[in-house]
């Protein structure tokens, strides 16, 4: 009956967005499209005391990792609502681009976090198919066009090139964590070299602000009465029924892998 009831003061809400898994384009991973629609009803549904965002994600694409937080930033700024990230497992690389969408950053101790770095990565196969007897026949319009085939041999030409975008890359990683976390990091220290650290280890470096968990953390600053809404997102009429198993398993596979990194 409370809700209907205008003049009886509601016990203050805090929507709750799990991101979890790998940063990408996929329909199974992290992205924009798919979490636009949670993250709007969470800045625009009621008068929320907060967001929380729970972290548990190795990273992926640097694109929609800063189109995911900008979105969080962007409404968060439009309605001056307070945004809390909590690190599970791991926040690093695009995770922890996430998390720095965040107001603060609240960690386990045994949470890892870092990563601040950009990777590109890829297989060579041109040696064994010249083994096999396998001719590769490429035909391109366009120089560029056949750069990155694994088919043929790397050459000097197309590591300057990747050189050339991983740099701009990483400038942008490291200009968005100055920008969010500013006068927090540790004067002198070597944050930007990809390196990973544990949560008691990141609260000294300012790379997060405590260690904390989220309910206790939430009802200690918004009171004990306060109201959890955890938001998901709806999986489609395909995964419902099953049809979408090759492509969740190959995206449970990368995911797999990239978590592997640090342990876990």
């Amino acid at each position: 009956m409370r809700k209907f009831l205008p003049f009886v003061k509601k016990p203050p809400f805090v929507p709750v967005i799990r991101l979890q898994g790998q940063i990408g384009a996929g329909a199974r991973a992290l992205n924009d499209a798919g979490l636009a629609p949670l993250i709007e009803r969470a800045f625009t549904r009621g008068r929320p005391a907060a967001v929380a965002l729970v972290i548990n994600s190795p990273g992926g694409s640097p694109a929609q990792s800063a189109l995911i937080a900008a979105r969080i930033r962007r409404l968060a700024d439009q309605k001056k609502i307070p945004v809390h990230a909590f690190v599970e497992d791991v926040a690093a690389s695009g995770g922890y681009w996430l998390a720095c969408a965040a107001d603060d950053i609240q960690v386990d101790a045994s949470s890892i976090l870092g990563s601040i770095g950009v990777i590109s990565s890829g297989f060579g196969f041109h040696e064994l198919i010249a083994r096999h007897g396998i001719e590769r026949r490429v035909h391109t319009a366009g120089r560029s066009k056949g750069f990155g085939d694994p088919f043929r041999p790397e050459t000097e030409a197309d590591v300057a090139r990747i050189e050339a975008l991983l740099g701009p890359l990483h400038e942008n990683f490291i200009a968005w964590v100055k920008a969010r976390r500013g006068a927090k990091l540790a004067e002198g220290a070597d944050l930007f070299n990809a390196d990973i650290w544990l949560g008691a280890r990141a609260v000294e470096l300012g790379l997060a602000d405590g260690l904390a968990h989220l309910q206790p953390f939430l009802e200690a600053r918004y009171g004990a009465k306060l109201r959890l809404q955890p938001l998901g997102r709806k999986k489609g009429l395909l995964n419902r029924f099953g049809l979408a198993l090759a492509e969740e398993s190959m995206a449970s596979i990368e995911e797999r892998v990239m978590m592997s990194r640090y342990g876990l």
